[in-house]
């Protein structure tokens, strides 16, 4: 398994559809999943570090696991079927829940757990780019700016 690191959330235009840019820790493949605006808002937060004055759903399943004396200990983003991302939360115990991969990134950046793919996944999706410049979020602005989610379909 490869770690993930989240890059950041991001609108693509002019779609104006949020994406969530993951890059492998070791490595230089990319992996942009397209998300919902909530979704987009709770991962942004996170990696903020914005506390709202109520928590959001995520900070609730976060406190509640907690609570119950239990912890995420990976989230694993496990295959792309019909264009559609497929997550798992894996908790202490050895139980495993199907997750759509936003919400599973939000709790694992709420929990400080890890984000993993398999290398299969990895280089089934994985856009690699060179590593030139230093500054991660330019990079990735002109990513956006130069994909839509037309290039991640399926031909048939």
């Amino acid at each position: 398994m490869i770690e993930l690191d989240v890059l950041g959330v991001r609108v693509e235009m002019p779609t104006n559809s949020p994406i969530v840019l993951l890059r492998e820790r070791d490595g230089q493949r990319y992996v942009p999943i397209w998300i919902g605006a909530p979704e987009a808002t709770a991962i942004a937060y996170a990696q903020q570090g914005v506390e709202p004055p109520r928590p959001l759903t995520h900070d609730l399943m976060a406190t509640i696991i907690a609570e119950l004396d239990h912890h995420v200990e990976k989230v694993h983003i496990t295959s792309l079927e019909e264009g559609i991302y497929r997550a798992e939360l894996h908790f202490d115990g050895g139980t495993v829940i199907s997750a759509r991969p936003s919400d599973a990134i939000a709790l694992a950046l709420r929990t400080g757990s890890p984000i993993l793919a398999s290398e299969d996944l990895l280089d089934e999706v994985g856009i690699t780019m060179a590593v030139e410049e230093d500054d991660e979020v330019e990079r990735f602005r002109e990513f956006l700016d130069s994909v839509s989610a037309e290039d991640f379909e399926e031909e048939a």
